[in-house]
């Protein structure tokens, strides 16, 4: 999981606690999959948030409706206080992630990660706060992370918002949209299922391709309209947007297919430091040089990272990668 998805769980985490303490009613599984992050989860994920929350409160968190269905739970009056307990530097960490996610163009998410955070220095108490403020400007000024320089791409927050309101209610919408291949603009109708954040980010979405639903990737930053359409879809219980995005090295999508790639004996170490996909698996040679194998499309977003390696690196398998990259015209799913 990369560092901004760990913050995204944690004020995740903050967000369903603070429901479980200042809402009357406490908050229920089906609340926690819908409530609380960007698409809808699965319920044994809402079940690990919830039972993180036990973990961490032991029994503090009790039903708020005994002997009634659904089940809901609640943080009895005064378990956040505790939270004034927290370290600077694990403050500082959320901080840190909210920071990530400024830097990374993610703005709408950064907001509420803040506003969780603003709470968490409210319920401290006045003895505490202070001096968390102190060691935070200092832990900061040391810590702090610059805003990374060059291309990043421009977003619209309310755009974003939009899109978040269609996934959680599984409403289709009707986009206006630049394609990158033709540069020309036009109107898409889909069915949204969920963002991919990484160097771009991307909405995944549902397209219909003569009587299918195709799943394309769409650029946030090549969205220019949204109209959240009041035609309802099923969303697919089956579909796993992190298994989705596992098949593929990138964002884009295609048949996955087996890899390995040889690093030479000097660049052996550096590529032992990289975690180039969740299937890979890594074999030392006698030479010191370093084979990685794993699976996965697309072939085209592969040479691109291979590119910047240099001779360092050699493709073994598929051993027509090379003509596969010069057959391709354009990414594989991408709207």
């Amino acid at each position: 999981m990369s560092d901004t998805g760990r913050y995204e769980k944690a004020a995740t985490l903050l967000r369903i606690a603070l429901d479980m303490q200042g809402l009357r009613l406490g908050v229920s599984l089906a609340d926690i999959q819908t409530r609380y992050t960007d698409t809808p989860l699965s319920r044994s994920t809402a079940e690990r948030l919830r039972n993180a929350i036990g973990d961490i409160f032991g029994d503090r968190m009790v039903r708020a409706n005994p002997g009634e269905t659904p089940f809901r739970w609640r943080l009895q009056r005064g378990t956040l206080g505790g939270l004034a307990d927290l370290t600077t530097a694990e403050l500082a960490a959320l901080g840190t992630g909210v920071a990530l996610m400024r830097r990374d163009g993610i703005g709408p998410q950064a907001d509420l990660a803040g506003a969780a955070i603003s709470k968490l220095h409210g319920l401290a108490r006045e003895e505490a706060r202070l001096a968390l403020e102190v060691d935070l400007e200092l832990l900061a000024r040391a810590e702090g992370i610059a805003v990374r320089q060059g291309p990043r791409p421009q977003i619209d927050p309310a755009i974003v918002a939009d899109l978040r309101q269609a996934i959680l209610t599984c409403r289709q919408i009707r986009i206006t949209y630049t394609y990158r291949v033709s540069g020309k603009r036009g109107w898409d109708t889909l069915r949204p299922l969920g963002f991919l954040y990484g160097a771009r980010h991307y909405l995944v979405a549902e397209r219909n391709d003569q009587g299918t639903w195709v799943k394309r990737n769409y650029a946030l930053s090549n969205i220019h309209e949204v109209e959240v359409m009041p035609d309802t879809f099923q969303a697919d219980e089956s579909f796993s947007l992190q298994a989705y995005a596992d098949r593929s090295f990138g964002v884009f999508q295609e048949e996955p297919f087996d890899v390995a790639w040889r690093f030479s004996p000097r660049a052996a170490a550096d590529a032992r430091a990289y975690h180039f996909h969740p299937t890979q698996t890594i074999e030392d040679r006698a030479d010191g040089s370093l084979i990685v194998r794993f699976r996965a499309g697309v072939a085209q977003e592969m040479a691109w990272h291979l590119n910047t390696w240099g001779a360092a690196v050699e493709v073994l398998e598929p051993a027509d990668f090379w003509d596969r990259v010069a057959r391709l015209e354009q990414p594989y799913g991408e709207g």
